[in-house]
């Protein structure tokens, strides 16, 4: 079984509990990428990557509350947080 199998069972049978987690701990990730972004500056990039941040963790919340499929929001999930990691990252070492 692959990590990612025995994750999502995971997040299934507790669905509630990492539901209350998941949108706590993606809006916190995803306000920190956007704290790193504006630091930057308010240029047009800055305003994309902001936008992008912004997008991806309304949908992950809007996922949850919408009652979408558990994969789905568990997907949705693992993307906002690889997204967030990637531009707070590129938004300290590179830019």
């Amino acid at each position: 079984m692959t990590l990612y199998q025995k994750t999502l069972e995971d997040f299934q049978q507790s669905y509630v509990g990492y539901a209350a987690l998941v949108i706590i701990g993606q809006s916190c990730l995803g306000a920190a990428a956007a704290m790193y972004i504006l630091e930057n500056g308010t240029s047009f990039i800055q305003m994309i990557q902001l936008g992008l941040i912004v997008i991806t963790c309304m949908f992950v919340n809007v996922g949850i509350l919408a009652q979408l499929s558990t994969k789905t929001v568990f997907n949705m999930t693992i993307f906002s947080v690889l997204l967030s990691v990637l531009m707070i990252a590129l938004n300290v070492m590179v830019i």
